[in-house]
């Protein structure tokens, strides 16, 4: 009797409740995982970590007179999400990702009014209403990128993938509740009569949510835009560019071991013995590696580039083997400070690579024991070898 009066009391709302949600159902799904930002110098802090506007190529292409080189609709897809466009097989997205060492750029949260404005900033050479100029080579060139501005940029993206995170977390309670809501009032208190709301709400219901699942599933164990703070501020783009210091020279072990290796504090002390001082940091940073020697204590670097344990790969095999160059998996790393995980090191990412990419076939050694493959190649049955010729990807190559 008291379940029948409150079914019977709060009716009007159970049934509008019902309506509204099947009414605003197709709204919510379209904007949902979508954060809004309204400035778009700020949309464009987080293109900085990747791309200049006039100051010539960083992780990705300069954006300079990108507005005369592609069509606005392009653009606007493009920047929204490059990933399902080089998937749909766009000879254009293609050739800009192939371009640039196959790094791919993040989908992002900007609506098409969004990009349009981002389009204009850049299209202005970074500036901002009122022609106050910010991003233009002449006040902001990359190379004088100070600690602050790669902090904000850091920062930024951390937002958007947090706002992304909970607003696809929102949606799934959203969508939870009135699918609950739409079957217990289908099977049970019956008040909203036309059935075909409750199939339409619950069908949409459980796509949406088996999509999200399916998308956070997947994503679980990655860590694509990974930067973390490091105990020491460390600059490759100090090291590697401006002292042209070969990667292999602290990351010794990359061509004869399956890590990359990170150097000891002794690696560090060959150059910082003398070298006492940073143009950015100052005394600061340096004196930590000193202590460090000083005290016989290693250096407690975090790592960035990591994979799943069940996943095995081997740097020497790449590397010596395979003659593959550091940048083709960790980007540009010469035009950075602080390292950033750019790849979203998927299987799917690697398989790509496997089966498109071609190994020195002819020219390395380690491969003259496939005498079959290179009796094809003799008499032209196959233009090259990759590496899904010689088993890549073979499931137990990775996974044993």
């Amino acid at each position: 009797m008291i379940i029948n009066n409150i079914i019977r009391n709060n009716s009007l709302f159970i049934k509008g409740f019902l309506i509204s949600g099947f009414l605003s159902l197709f709204m919510l799904v379209s904007n949902f995982g979508f954060s809004q930002t309204a400035e778009d110098e700020k949309n464009f802090q987080v293109c900085k970590a990747c791309h200049t506007i006039g100051g010539g190529k960083l992780v990705g292409p300069d954006l300079l007179g990108v507005n005369e080189k592609r069509d606005e609709a392009w653009l606007i897809s493009f920047i929204q999400n490059s990933t399902a466009m080089i998937e749909a097989g766009d000879p254009i997205a293609i050739e800009v990702f192939n371009e640039n060492n196959k790094i791919p750029m993040p989908p992002n949260a900007l609506t098409d009014d969004q990009v349009r404005g981002l389009l204009l900033y850049i299209a202005s050479g970074g500036k901002i209403e009122g022609g106050e100029l910010t991003a233009s080579p002449e006040t902001e060139n990359v190379e004088d990128m100070d600690l602050k501005t790669a902090e904000e940029t850091t920062k930024l993206i951390a937002e958007m993938k947090r706002d992304g995170q909970r607003n696809m977390s929102y949606v799934f309670i959203v969508l939870a509740i009135l699918f609950l809501i739409s079957l217990f009032d289908l099977v049970i208190i019956k008040i909203v009569k036309a059935k075909w709301i409750h199939y339409i709400i619950m069908l949409t219901s459980v796509v949406i949510i088996g999509e999200i699942v399916f998308v956070e599933a997947t994503g679980l164990g990655r860590q694509q835009y990974y930067q973390p703070d490091q105990p020491v501020w460390f600059s490759h783009k100090v090291h590697a560019d401006q002292n042209q210091i070969d990667c292999k020279y602290c990351h010794f072990t990359a061509d004869r071991s399956m890590h990359a290796g990170i150097p000891p504090v002794a690696t560090c002390m060959n150059c910082h013995a003398q070298v006492k001082e940073g143009k950015k940091t100052g005394t600061k940073e340096i004196a930590k590696i000193h202590a460090a020697f000083e005290n016989n204590e290693p250096i407690e670097w975090v790592k960035v580039y990591n994979l799943p344990d069940h996943v095995y790969f081997n740097h020497a095999q790449h590397v010596n083997v395979g003659k593959v160059d550091c940048a083709q998996c960790h980007g540009e790393v010469e035009k950075m400070d602080e390292i950033i995980q750019i790849p979203d090191l998927s299987m799917g990412w690697c398989i790509e690579c496997h089966r498109t990419e071609s190994v020195q076939f002819t020219t390395n050694k380690f491969y003259d024991q496939y005498t079959k493959l290179h009796e094809k190649l003799k008499k032209g049955e196959m233009p090259n070898v990759t590496v899904q010729n010689i088993g890549g990807d073979e499931c137990a190559k990775c996974h044993y």
